[in-house]
């Protein structure tokens, strides 16, 4: 997926600002916690640490504030300028342990690899997936030509009742995108040794997803000079959606 450029460099789309109001510190620093914290398998403690080595004394605890209040809103915001998906969507669900209980994350790419939407829930049974399609079809405002998923029987049935015009094609080797997208997320949980409530899952995932891929271009499909000047537009419209003006003056 490559960002459009504009006149100025990089095309700007409205959006709406966070608000840093009753902050002490800057947005440089808040923006730059958040971005460590959802980028790279790092505890808050590891990103107190790193701000302190650039001469920044903050507690993890805000660092925790920052990334509950703005990671979901810059999530957001990011997903409001990527490209409408396209017509063929991959579902797919996978274990994740909560507070030592088996759940499932529910999860939709399209056929680029861009992540849809994720749900977390307790059950894969019919219900379930009727309820993430139902949630995927509020979320896009679209309706897919093609949903592919797994044999999970379940997806048969939520489909006949939600999808009937939507063409659906059930096969394990089919859906090798959808399954390849749970990787970061299962390296992420790995590192923060699982996720203590399915609230908190739901909330961090939903942030890690809309953040992390945004500064991770298919970088095998680029050569070294591409790669870099789409990091550089990427960069930039993070700075545009978090409010980091002083960097963009300087860019």
């Amino acid at each position: 997926m490559i960002f459009g450029l504009g006149s100025s460099g990089v095309g700007f789309v409205s959006s709406v600002v966070p608000s840093y109001a009753n902050h002490r510190y800057p947005v440089e620093i808040i923006s730059h916690c958040v971005w460590l914290y959802f980028r790279f398998p790092l505890s808050l403690r590891e990103v107190e640490e790193m701000m302190l080595e650039r001469g920044v004394v903050v507690s993890y605890e805000s660092i925790r504030r920052w990334c509950l209040k703005f990671g979901r809103a810059y999530a957001n915001s990011l997903s409001r300028r990527r490209p409408q998906p396209g017509d063929k969507w991959h579902l797919d669900e996978v274990f994740i342990k909560v507070n030592g209980v088996q759940k499932y994350l529910w999860r939709a790419v399209d056929a680029d690899g861009n992540v849809l939407d994720i749900l977390v829930q307790s059950r894969r049974d019919k219900a379930a997936a009727r309820r993430f399609f139902r949630r995927l079809l509020t979320t896009t405002g679209q309706v897919p030509r093609v949903v592919v998923t797994d044999g999970l029987k379940s997806y048969g049935a939520a489909h006949r009742e939600v999808m009937t015009s939507v063409e659906h094609r059930s096969h394990k080797g089919l859906n090798n995108r959808a399954e390849n997208s749970h990787q970061p997320t299962r390296q992420r949980e790995c590192a923060m040794k699982g996720f203590r409530s399915v609230g908190g899952a739901q909330r961090f995932l939903s942030a890690f997803t809309g953040i992390s891929p945004h500064f991770r271009p298919h970088r095998h499909l680029t050569t070294a000079g591409r790669h870099r000047f789409e990091m550089m537009i990427r960069f930039t419209v993070w700075n545009q959606i978090t409010g980091n003006t002083s960097l963009l003056a300087a860019a």
